[in-house]
């Protein structure tokens, strides 16, 4: 169940801000970095999502299942059997 909590806004510096409780920070899992937007006059906060979360496990699957191999034939070209030094 949610709890109402009241609130007023600050002044910090040349901003304004709002106190937000320990335990409602706890409650919403948010930590130091956020995202805001604004919508249906709104103020929607929630955790950033982290880039690429998730993707270790994905791989990580993907090669239990054998599904990270190339699927296209590795061929060489003139320029590279010629030119290219590895």
């Amino acid at each position: 169940m949610s709890e109402t909590v009241h609130s007023k806004i600050v002044q910090i510096g040349n901003s304004r801000g709002v106190r937000i409780p320990r335990t409602l920070l706890e409650q919403a899992g948010l930590t130091d970095e956020i995202e805001m937007v604004v919508e249906d006059g709104k103020l929607i906060i929630h955790s950033t999502s982290q880039t690429r979360q998730g993707w270790a496990e994905a791989f990580a699957s993907m090669a239990e299942q054998g599904d990270d191999r190339l699927l296209d034939e590795i061929s060489s070209t003139q320029w590279d059997d010629e030119e290219w030094t590895w």
